[in-house]
């Protein structure tokens, strides 16, 4: 079996060691990786460019990274450590404590959009000490609500799909409008007409366009969300064993 084949992760691949330290500290490049991704996108992230920011050559990142997806999992792990999982203290606390993680991880993901491009492809990315901490902590949350442990797995993973699935057009709209020169008021108000053009034969969709017309579109998403999230708990806590 190749090393590839036993190894398939950065995180379950043994780290090389010598005498001599490397120019580069895998910290260095995870910080440099995470501002070059944020900044631009993982589009723009390559070995080559990475070492050019870095201002030393590609080859010396190899030493702790085997190639591109190793280094975005450590990447994604490092933004991992951003979310907090709230303990709860008994069972009236879990919902609350359930909704402060689902917006500190939509929260996250809007810092970073990227990370819904990484997550797509990188399964393995779920290998690394904060997604380790993180599961095992919503396991708690969600025993302390009472449920057995292959339900709390079930009810953290539904909250976190959730998050994931609105949080996606979320970061795609935000990454879009920050390559450009408008604001997100300016780039709703500028569809308007076309929407109103497609939607004529349409009368429900008119009067939802017209609602909609002057409200500010980040408090649309604001609400959108928090709608969608008491009634995945709603869900949820009706799954709750009853005392």
């Amino acid at each position: 079996m190749s090393e590839q084949q036993s190894y398939p992760s950065v995180w379950t691949r043994p780290r090389r060691t010598r005498r001599e330290q490397p120019s580069l500290s895998r910290e260095q490049i995870v910080a440099e990786a995470l501002r070059l991704l944020d900044a631009e996108g993982i589009g723009a992230l390559s070995m080559r460019r990475l070492g050019s920011q870095l201002g030393s050559v590609a080859t010396a990142i190899y030493w702790h990274v085997a190639n591109k997806d190793e280094l975005i999992e450590l990447v994604v792990d490092e933004v991992f450590g951003e979310v907090k999982v709230p303990v709860a203290g008994s069972r009236a606390e879990w919902r609350e404590a359930a909704a402060t993680l689902a917006r500190d991880w939509r929260a996250m993901i809007l810092r970073h959009p990227w990370t819904v491009h990484a997550l797509d492809e990188m399964v393995s990315a779920f290998h690394g000490p904060n997604s380790l901490r993180l599961s095992d902590e919503m396991l708690a949350l969600f025993e302390a609500a009472g449920f057995d442990l292959l339900e709390a797995d079930h009810a953290g993973k539904t909250l976190i799909s959730y998050v994931l699935g609105i949080a996606t057009s979320e970061a795609a709209a935000l990454s879009k409008l920050a390559r450009g020169d408008q604001s997100e008021r300016e780039w709703i108000q500028s569809l308007w007409p076309s929407a109103d053009e497609a939607a004529r034969d349409h009368p429900r969709l008119r009067a939802l366009y017209a609602a909609y017309r002057d409200a500010d579109p980040g408090k649309n998403r604001e609400d959108s969300f928090a709608y969608g999230l008491e009634r995945v708990l709603d869900g949820i806590e009706a799954r709750l064993p009853r005392s």
